[in-house]
């Protein structure tokens, strides 16, 4: 992405009083609570105001094992963020049932960790939140407690009640990728993939950078599912059958989009100075690319819900979980974009995708 380009994108400007930004658990025996206190560390002066929903005397006995200097003070509402945000991370009481092994993951505490979810959609919803970061989660500990959906996404979709379907984009300084087909088996997204999911993935996408990215004239860039696009049917006729047609459905909106874009030379730099987000077929279509170019610098953003939602490009990281060798940067970031999300909504116009 040009320099112009991004500069497209509204700095972090102060304006009227916004919300802070709300931080969830996520798993309490991964990396999740010394990410927010590595955040609170590194907080800059002009930076965004954040809270935890969070156990307070976990994380206070974390800080102090890993040595890590963050005072912490137990509020009773988000209002009260900013004032304490200056001398100490702020947190809103989210108690564990049970004891916290890093790295060992304990369905006992699920409950807590999907509290601290709704609690933070809640405070979204109400205003009292400007956006939501997500620490990461363990979809197979939460499987044992009886949690039903596939995993964030799906179940921040549920309490948001949308009917249009939420839409994963990463995203990193040099790049935005958005994957049609997302945690399935690679012959599975090959199976599934429909013209129709790919226009309403694209119309969704094309509307948040107009919306939460600042941009005026956003293109979009359509990956091919096949080696060169498909060489004219003999390498496969998906371009022809579905995706093709998506993209004349786009054009016939007025979207500027182009392809089917061979996969292996549509991310060169040269190439990414044409797109502002490139729609992939599949997962690893998407991130390869984009953890390549930035691997602790991505975000991950949820187009789509009535809220801003952000995460971290990464998951629990049990194996290194309570050891101080977490990387902050990508939350950080996530931090940040949320931010940034949630300042351009509160500045321009919300309307809604082409339907």
């Amino acid at each position: 992405m040009s320099a112009a380009r991004r500069a497209a994108v509204p700095p972090i400007a102060p304006i009227a009083p916004i919300a802070p930004i709300a931080l969830t658990m996520g798993d309490p025996a991964g990396v999740g609570g010394e990410l927010t206190l590595m955040a609170w560390a590194r907080r800059k002066i002009s930076g965004p105001v954040f809270f935890a929903i969070d156990d307070t005397a976990r994380l206070s006995a974390l800080a102090r094992r890993l040595r890590i200097d963050v005072p912490i003070e137990t509020i009773a509402d988000p209002a009260q963020a900013s004032d304490v945000f200056p001398r100490a991370l702020p947190v809103l009481e989210n108690p564990l049932e049970h004891d916290v092994q890093p790295g060992r993951g304990d369905a006992r505490n699920a409950p807590s960790v999907i509290a601290s979810i709704r609690r933070a959609v809640d405070y979204a919803q109400s205003g009292a939140a400007c956006a939501i970061v997500t620490n990461p989660i363990h979809k197979g500990v939460l499987y044992q407690a009886g949690f039903t959906f596939p995993g964030h996404t799906e179940f921040l979709a549920d309490l948001a009640a949308i009917q249009t379907p939420p839409v994963m984009m990463l995203a990193c300084p040099q790049l935005r990728v958005v994957p049609v087909t997302v945690h399935v088996a690679l012959r599975t997204a090959i199976a599934t993939l429909k013209t129709e999911t790919i226009v309403t993935l694209s119309r969704i996408t094309e509307w948040a950078l107009r919306r939460d990215f600042g941009l005026s004239n956003p293109r979009l860039a359509i990956a091919a599912l096949n080696p060169h696009a498909g060489e004219d049917g003999a390498m496969g006729d998906e371009e022809n059958t579905i995706i093709r047609p998506a993209i004349e459905i786009l054009k016939g909106d007025g979207i500027a989009v182009s392809g089917p874009l061979p996969p292996d030379t549509m991310f060169g730099e040269e190439a990414r100075e044409g797109y502002d987000a490139a729609i992939c077929m599949y997962h690893d279509q998407a991130l390869i690319p984009l953890k390549t170019l930035d691997f602790h610098g991505g975000v991950n953003i949820t187009l789509g819900l009535p809220f801003v939602r952000t995460s971290p490009d990464h998951g629990t990281a049990f194996d290194i979980a309570g050891q101080g060798k977490a990387n902050p940067t990508s939350f950080i970031a996530a931090i940040d974009r949320a931010f940034a999300i949630a300042t351009n909504r509160a500045t321009t116009e919300g309307g809604g995708p082409t339907s």
